[in-house]
């Protein structure tokens, strides 16, 4: 086969790698979120989910697809972001009934103990977006209350966003924002490992899960001349990434002197 046959050859088996990888990017975000889903389904219980994540990626992603406004930016990346926010509306609405539903189960059994007036005092109060209260901030009582939140802050950078457009300082400074917020998931994470001197209860193939999907994302940036905002913040994750590795292995092989602390749940990023 002559030279011109091989690269015409080539040509589907360049744009199957080209859809796949295009494909990855779209929706390899969201899977860990998929069996987390289907686990607070089965159990009702959404205590080892925390809907912070939801409010970082939530904002990362608004940011993002507002970023591309000013500028363009391949067209996977505009769509994962479109999932992004799908799939943690979605996570927040499961979770935000789940809470809801076990306060009602607990209201349910201390009425069978109590009388009327008891009640009234151990029934957890509703809470409201409208409450302004940074105490009760993202712990609302309604799902509609979440959509509120997440409408006004698109409004609000949404109106900024309009009127600067043709700044291309606030437009790059945008597109950081948007990217280092979510580079900054694993953060909390690596602290609290560092505070506990363990990592007990996580996940191994969780955290390779993170690494190898931020590799490839950071790759994909790369090939694809992602703005340079995109590939710094993902090279981030994937240093957060490989030191959080690093503490899987230093605290399982050399383990360190015990510390009191509270048992918290493994917190959830995106790949």
């Amino acid at each position: 086969m002559d030279a011109g046959g091989l690269e015409w050859a080539l040509v589907p088996v360049q744009r199957v790698v080209s859809w796949g990888a295009a494909g990855a990017m779209v929706f390899g975000g969201v899977v860990p979120y998929i069996p987390q889903y289907r686990d607070i389904r089965r159990t009702q219980n959404a205590e080892g989910f925390s809907t912070y994540v939801c409010l970082v990626l939530l904002v990362a992603n608004i940011l993002r697809i507002l970023f591309w406004f000013g500028r363009r930016f391949e067209s996977p990346l505009l769509w994962q972001s479109i999932i992004m926010i799908i799939t943690m509306l979605l996570m927040l609405k499961l979770c935000t009934e789940v809470r809801v539903s076990n306060e009602l189960n607990i209201k349910r059994r201390s009425f069978a103990a109590a009388d009327s007036k008891d009640e009234e005092i151990k029934a957890p109060p509703k809470r409201s977006y409208l409450d302004f209260d940074l105490n009760y901030f993202w712990h609302w009582s309604k799902f509609t209350d979440y959509v509120q939140c997440v409408l006004t802050f698109t409004g609000v950078t949404g109106y900024i966003t309009y009127l600067w457009l043709d700044s291309s300082l606030f437009v790059e400074t945008l597109g950081f924002l948007a990217v280092f917020t979510e580079a900054m998931l694993g953060i909390p994470q690596l602290y609290r490992n560092y505070q506990n001197r363990s990592t007990e209860g996580m996940s191994i193939k969780m955290v390779l899960m993170w690494t190898s999907g931020d590799t490839f994302k950071t790759v994909y940036f790369i090939l694809n001349q992602a703005p340079f905002q995109f590939s710094i913040c993902g090279l981030l994750q994937v240093f957060v990434d490989i030191a959080i590795l690093l503490q899987v292995y230093l605290y399982s092989y050399y383990p360190q002197k015990p510390v009191s602390h509270t048992a918290h749940p493994v917190s959830t990023k995106a790949l």
